[in-house]
């Protein structure tokens, strides 16, 4: 493909490597800049560039404003911009070239156009401040990018958190700015007895996907219909991240157990499927089936997780039948014309069995359950998701609740798994990824609370998966790192520049504000002076009443239990002590960061909801987190008090 950008702007320095993540691997600095102007087109020579040419100048119109038309054609003038489809087979499929001179050039096939268009993003939001007169400047020089592992990306654990499909598709476009190529959608799990009573029948458990063959399956608190779920795949396909769904068996199986409870061993715990029981064959064999089979398969993408971690190997016949099985499963996906993901257990499991190896890829995440030298050997390709490394589990006291990125950075590739280094670019070695796994079940943690976790990852991640060489030092990374936000219009972390973001002099009932949220940390203030109860003994603030409201939580001034102050997010309601008192005036802050929230009420600190430490059966502690990413968008139409002097300001 080549990207073609003219302009004559000069300066007497060479160019610096500009900063994107990941890092650029080659970079030759020209002298000067090149400017983009309402007068530049966008070009493609080739249709199956199309797509990259019209999102470039779908994002670059979000990122800095700038309207630019798209159309064929292979002859650039001016500062046009031209698609020219030449794929480089020294760079591979998702590497590409781009030459910033008089004109621009970026050479390169589908994959690669697509990665070019986020390079030629991440140049332009660094160069925001360069915008001048409704020009865009980019930077003069050469660029030669390809990664060095072809697989990139995140588990999200689905299964314990219902997480919603529109959070994913946001998710998969920032995954496409940073050059992240795989998401795995772990689709069932199951919490933990010890929190439920040590009662197999109340632990919590869900199977996250729409069942025609199995009517009930489906979680009642969060789930993807099958139409919904197959054209996701299909549009983060057009994005070039490749979704791979997951389902989990034969351990953290509840969820199917409680659909039928003849398939649970009771010897093993009831999240495990009865490996003797011939019942468990057929119902996977269905299950499978009814995402694979027809010309429109729901699991649209060409490969598929079959889970099989974490079983219990007490028994040698029970390894046997644990190893059969995952073979079972390896062949039944294969049948589909899809290749066989899965968890690496082997060592765990070992046996006479044979579990097949040809053309299976196998999650390395630890090395008791898969000893990586052993399965190198036995011929799977690999994948580095090392659990002391790069798991996630938010809140919980284990692993990580945020992952060390500077020991990331510094020391890890997906050359290393767990303490075991193979050769860089080692051809068995397919790729690394990070995961996410929601474990505490009722903790607290929303979808802010994960993707405030999320983003750091995913830039470390992505930056030591694309090349295991960097070019920076790591307090130099971080420090640029916070430069580069999600992509262009997305702002899940609702990060605004330090200072004030939104004024007001007054809030009235029923308004609506542009802004629909602001992230941590932040600080809300305002006055208010307090309703009076009505004349026929009614609340002076109905229950319920939210001063700020989105569709993600609400901030009330009468919450709907207690009619004190509070707020509500997905499900969650936490309550402050103090409730307005009628005709009172009152100056009212909140204070917000990722641990927790602060109410002020006159200048004085009333009260912190930090996390919320709970006993459980067998004294287990567990934290509920009690966050909020302050929602802004609307007033409720009830309101009665008098509110006043509004005033939001990101503190970061």
């Amino acid at each position: 493909m080549a990207v073609v950008l003219c302009g004559l702007a000069t300066y007497a320095e060479t160019n610096p490597r500009p900063f994107t993540i990941p890092a650029i691997r080659e970079w030759k600095g020209g002298v000067g800049q090149l400017a983009l102007t309402a007068d530049s087109r966008i070009l493609y020579a080739d249709s199956r560039l199309r797509a990259a040419a019209e999102m470039l100048a779908q994002d670059l119109q979000t990122l800095a404003g700038l309207r630019l038309s798209v159309a064929s054609g292979s002859k650039a003038t001016g500062s046009d911009i031209l698609f020219s489809y030449r794929p480089q087979k020294k760079l591979g499929d998702e590497g590409y070239t781009i030459d910033i001179a008089k004109c621009v050039r970026v050479e390169a096939g589908e994959r690669g156009a697509l990665h070019a268009v986020q390079t030629i993003l991440q140049l332009a939001g660094n160069e925001k401040a360069a915008i001048k007169n409704g020009n865009l400047a980019f930077p003069k020089g050469k660029i030669l990018d390809s990664p060095d592992y072809p697989l990139r990306g995140l588990m999200m654990d689905c299964g314990r958190k219902y997480i919603p499909l529109d959070y994913l598709r946001r998710l998969v476009r920032t995954m496409a700015y940073y050059k992240m190529n795989c998401l795995q959608v772990h689709l069932n799990d199951n919490g933990f007895p010890a929190y439920f009573h040590e009662n197999w029948d109340e632990t919590y458990a869900a199977f996250r996907l729409e069942s025609e063959q199995f009517p009930g399956l489906t979680a009642e608190d969060g789930s993807y219909t099958k139409a919904e779920f197959r054209q996701f795949i299909l549009d983060a396909a057009a994005l070039g991240v490749e979704i791979i769904p997951e389902i989990d068996t034969p351990a953290h199986s509840l969820a199917f157990v409680h659909y039928r409870p003849s398939l649970g061993s009771k010897e093993f715990g009831m999240d495990h499927l009865d490996l003797a029981n011939p019942e468990v064959i057929p119902f996977l064999d269905s299950l499978y089936a009814e995402y694979l089979q027809g010309p429109e398969p729901v699991f649209a993408g060409p490969r598929v997780h079959i889970g099989t971690d974490e079983y219990s190997n007490s028994r040698q016949e029970t390894v046997e039948q644990f190893r059969a099985l995952t073979d079972h499963l390896i062949h039944t996906v294969e049948s589909y014309g899809k290749q066989a993901a899965l968890w690496g257990a082997l060592t765990h499991a070992k046996g006479e069995t044979p579990v097949k190896v040809k053309d299976v890829l196998m999650f390395d995440w630890y090395n008791g359950f898969a000893e990586p030298d052993s399965m190198h050997t036995l011929g799977y390709q690999l994948v580095s998701i090392p659990d002391g490394m790069t798991y996630i589990v938010p809140a919980a006291g284990y692993y990580y609740d945020y992952l060390n990125i500077p020991y990331l950075y510094k020391s890890w590739t997906p050359a290393v798994i767990g303490n075991k280094h193979f050769q860089e670019r080692d051809p068995q070695i397919e790729g690394g990824m990070f995961a996410v796994w929601n474990d505490i079940v009722g903790n607290g943690i929303a979808i802010p609370d994960i993707h405030h976790r999320v983003m750091p990852a995913l830039q470390v991640i992505a930056e030591k998966t694309w090349a295991a060489d960097t070019v920076r030092s790591c307090d130099e990374w971080q420090r640029l790192a916070t430069t580069i936000g999600e992509a262009p219009g997305i702002n899940d972390l609702g990060r605004y520049p330090k200072g004030i973001v939104l004024e007001a002099a007054a809030v009235a009932a029923g308004s609506t504000r542009d802004i629909p949220y602001v992230g941590w940390p932040y600080r809300i203030s305002f006055d208010i002076d307090a309703a009076t109860p009505l004349a026929n003994g009614k609340e002076a603030e109905a229950r319920g009443t939210a001063l700020f409201r989105n569709e993600a939580a609400e901030f009330y001034l009468a919450d709907p239990v207690t009619g004190r102050l509070g707020f509500v997010r997905e499900g969650y309601l936490f309550t402050f002590r103090h409730a307005l008192q009628p005709g009172a005036h009152e100056h009212i802050a909140i204070e917000g960061d990722h641990r927790e929230t602060r109410l002020y009420v006159n200048g004085r600190l009333t009260e912190t909801l930090a996390p919320d430490v709970r006993l459980y059966p067998k004294n287990k502690p567990f934290k509920q987190i009690r966050t909020l990413q302050f929602p802004l968008q609307r007033t409720d139409a009830t309101l009665r008090s008098r509110v006043t002097n509004l005033r939001v300001e990101s503190v970061e």
